[in-house]
């Protein structure tokens, strides 16, 4: 008998956790037919000798929402062996909504996620009104790779509300009860969860927080319970625990609402937890709020990123260490030639030096680093760091930035971490259990960050490198671990029976090269992409969707209903 693919002789790494083992995986249509010695011949035959074989990377924090109406790929994720995604997340949605809703919600996410909002309005179909509309309308368009979404909170508020859903005002009983009843649609429906934004950091244009920020317990409770009634669906948040410090009280009582809502109506829970130096002890707090919790009979799991999250700087996105200084302000407002021909003046160039050197920049030397163009090091070292270069090659870090600018024709990019600054910090999340990893904010702050890449940096640094943990709890976590989380049944693990979505890796050879800054999104928005090497193949529902970094043509990509 012959099989539609047949992978040979790879490292199979099932995502359970179980002992890697050579064999040979057959895959037959969408599924996996076989794991073993004696599989059979395959009408496509991949020789992976050498090579671990996983399951796809499940993603389940991404701000895609938008993106995919224009981009199939859903780049940056794609190149990382990602082979689902969650959108939906943080509250911001795009369904349910209203004709007359459509520019509040576009211009919203552009508030939040920096997701320019003319390329959402002109991007989107918006051939919906209801959760379940939203849904058949994604699973109209082409995909690269699988697409599963929560019902957002913002959307919800709005719908029922309008405009005083963004206000400090609590809902009546009969919009919650209006509200349960969108998210009821929407669960049965197949949204994977409900996901809110309590956090201060994200508001709408007109400087007001998004619509739930100040919902009242009982209309959180009275959604869960939506969720708990229906025995599927997640609930994520992104929590408030802004201006938190010493004895973390509030922290401690915006985990307890998450554990009482996940013990009543037996749903998990999920919110995001990063370190930063302004409050160092946050993150060790929020996993032993969320573990006492767990141990009371609730499940909550805070997630985080695998390293710093970092703001990127560079001339091809007109960020510079020194914007704060009036004559470097003046790069901000040309295109990347213009700033080059300024640069290349050496008179200018030297005028912009002298002023940089005289005054302090908005961010240290210190604590910006170099990214490599052909392998990107995250990890933080003197060695790499702007100042630390600048003192190798006898400049002053301005000199230092303008010189490896040039030589790069303004690709050359840095970074400085604003979240996740210590590295033993992300070591001591990662390596928690209770722990699961997200955050990576594929298609969000486009023009300022480049986070898809986590599963690269997971394998290549913590794994491959650093090894934290060996390569099949590692894959266990990007995989199984995700997907059990969100309720997303047959993927995330290597099995008979399974959707046949499956990388082929190159482990030691995994690299990343530094971001790019392109303008492929509508109108010519310019954003940063990242590619990883080492990714020999990335099949999805048994089409082999990358080969060696390149789209192989199909779009297999489905809708994942709960």
């Amino acid at each position: 008998m012959s099989h539609d693919i047949v992978i040979r002789n790879g490292q199979v790494v099932d995502g359970t956790g179980a002992p890697a083992r050579v064999a040979d995986v057959a895959i037959d249509g969408d599924r996996i037919a076989a794991i073993g010695a004696d599989v059979g011949k395959g009408r496509c035959e991949i020789e992976a000798d050498g090579r671990v074989v996983t399951p796809g990377f499940v993603d389940i924090h991404s701000h895609l929402d938008a993106q995919i109406a224009w981009d199939p790929l859903l780049s940056s994720s794609c190149w990382h062996g990602v082979t689902s995604v969650v959108i939906g997340n943080c509250g911001v949605t795009f369904a349910p909504c209203k004709p007359n809703d459509r520019q509040f919600l576009a211009e919203m996410m552009e508030s939040v996620e920096d997701i320019p909002a003319d390329g959402i309005l002109n991007g989107l179909p918006w051939d919906w009104v209801s959760y379940g509309e939203y849904l058949s309308s994604i699973d109209r368009m082409p995909k690269g790779i699988n697409v599963g979404g929560m019902v957002g909170h913002c959307a919800v508020r709005y719908y029922v509300m309008g405009d005083r859903s963004a206000d400090q005002v609590a809902a009546n009983s009969e919009e919650i009860a209006e509200m349960c009843d969108l998210v009821e649609e929407a669960i049965r429906s197949g949204a994977l969860g409900f996901s809110t934004s309590r956090t201060r950091l994200h508001k709408v244009p007109d400087g007001r927080h998004v619509p739930g920020t100040w919902a009242e317990t009982e209309e959180m409770m009275a959604i869960g319970r939506v969720l708990g009634r229906l025995g599927r669906g997640v609930f994520e948040s992104a929590p408030r625990f802004e201006g938190d410090t010493e004895h973390y009280d509030k922290s401690r009582a915006e985990i307890a609402w998450m554990s009482d809502l996940s013990r009543e109506t037996g749903r998990p829970v999920t919110f995001g937890i990063s370190q930063a130096d302004a409050r160092p002890e946050l993150y060790k707090r929020a996993i032993e709020f969320a573990e006492a919790g767990n141990r009371a009979g609730a499940n909550v799991r805070p997630q985080t990123t695998v390293r710093g999250i970092g703001l990127l700087i560079g001339l091809s996105c007109g960020r510079t260490p020194w914007d704060n200084v009036a004559e470097w302000k003046v790069l901000r407002d040309l295109d990347l030639e213009g700033r080059l021909a300024i640069l290349r003046d050496a008179e200018r160039r030297a005028a912009l030096i002298a002023e940089a050197d005289q005054q302090p920049g908005w961010v240290a030397p210190g604590k910006v680093y170099f990214l490599d163009p052909g392998d990107a090091a995250y990890y933080p070292t003197t060695a790499n760091s702007l100042a630390g270069i600048a003192k190798s090659m006898n400049l002053s870090p301005a000199a230092a930035f303008c010189e490896l600018t040039l030589r790069s024709e303004g690709r050359a990019v840095f970074t400085y971490a604003i979240l996740n600054q210590r590295p033993e910090a992300v070591e001591e999340m990662i390596g928690n259990a209770t722990v699961v990893l997200g955050l990576a904010d594929a298609g969000a702050h486009v023009g300022q960050i480049m986070d898809a890449s986590q599963p690269t940096v997971f394998l290549r640094d913590w794994v491959r490198d650093r090894k934290l943990m060996s390569i099949e709890q590692a894959v266990r976590r990007l995989t199984s671990d995700t997907a059990e989380l969100f309720g997303i049944a047959d993927r995330g693990v290597l099995r008979p029976g399974a959707f046949a979505d499956v990388n082929v890796i190159d482990l030691a050879g995994l690299k990343l090269p530094a971001p790019e800054y392109v303008h492929d999104f509508p109108g010519g928005a310019g954003r940063f992409v990242q590619r990883g090497v080492g990714y020999d193949y990335t099949i999805v529902n048994g089409e082999v969707f990358m080969a060696h970094g390149q789209h192989a043509g199909a779009f297999a990509g489905t809708v994942l209903r709960s």
